[in-house]
């Protein structure tokens, strides 16, 4: 896979057609619907926070347990959490919410994976269809018994929707690699000029 600017400004296009040696792998593919999992709970008073509305940190921990299952269950074993990339709120989650967080893995690399992970809700009362609340990226280091990073088997995509996650995924994590650089270019630079934090 190559990353390559289309010419305009601010357009980045993934060519899919072109492999990465660094990630190509000899372990067999697992197609995007082999993983995907879905967790269902139901919000009660002890989630709440100040507000009266369910604790952000109540729905990330659900976030990490159902990326978590799904990043093991791609990879065959145990996966830990490397980072999360982003974590939107979009509406508030209210007692008495049944809650489903649905996650797949979008995008795999050697010995990681990014998972996706949308947060639904369904109102308690009310007949309506279930609304999203939240969104996030995270992305998994697979690991073995002693806790060293293990080979993942590529992620296949199934659908034009997983074709675009894995796009996107991409350039996620293009993005997480030049901003790591750049800080560690910065620390690097003030320390030759003799500036300690």
């Amino acid at each position: 896979m190559q990353i390559r600017s289309s010419g305009a400004p601010g357009h980045t296009v993934v060519d899919m057609t072109i492999q990465d040696p660094d990630l190509e792998s000899d372990i067999p593919g697992k197609p995007t619907s082999a993983s995907r999992t879905t967790l269902s709970h139901i919000m009660t008073a002890g989630d709440t926070n100040l507000l009266g509305t369910v604790h952000g940190g109540v729905i990330m921990k659900l976030v990490d347990d159902v990326a978590g299952a799904v990043a093991g269950r791609h990879s065959g074993g145990p996966a830990v959490t490397a980072s999360m990339d982003e974590m939107a709120f979009l509406e508030p989650v209210k007692v008495g919410d049944l809650v489903h967080v649905q996650a797949q893995v979008n995008w795999t690399g050697r010995s990681s994976m990014e998972v996706g992970v949308r947060v639904m809700a369904e109102r308690w009362n009310e007949s309506t269809p279930a609304v999203q609340v939240g969104s996030a990226y995270l992305v998994f280091a697979a690991v073995d018994e002693a806790g060293k990073p293990r080979r993942v088997p590529p992620v296949e995509p199934e659908t034009e929707k997983d074709r675009r996650r894995y796009q996107e995924a991409q350039i996620r994590r293009t993005h997480r690699l030049a901003r790591r650089r750049a800080i560690m270019d910065l620390r690097e630079s003030r320390n030759a000029e003799g500036l300690a934090d």
